[in-house]
């Protein structure tokens, strides 16, 4: 089912289902919602392709945000004390 969606938008918005990592944005997503909090794992999608879209996304942006997904107790934590 997940790869017909997949199919079906990517044709839809006119995007080479090629160009599409989905095990990459599902992991993300998953990062994000359980380090973050489930609402910000399809809003970091959605950043991520605006940012992607307009060309300001960096090539490792998924792998950063993923970092940022993991560690965002201790960044939270640290901001905290400051």
């Amino acid at each position: 089912m997940l790869m017909e969606w997949t199919a079906l938008v990517c044709r839809e918005l006119g995007i080479d289902p090629a160009t599409v990592d989905r095990d990459e944005v599902l992991d993300l997503t998953k990062e994000v919602a359980h380090g973050v909090a489930r609402p910000a794992a399809p809003l970091t999608a959605y950043l991520l392709g605006v940012a992607l879209g307009a060309g300001t996304a960096p090539p490792d942006a998924v792998e950063r945000l993923t970092a940022l997904a993991r560690n965002w107790e201790q960044t939270t934590d640290t901001q905290g004390e400051k």
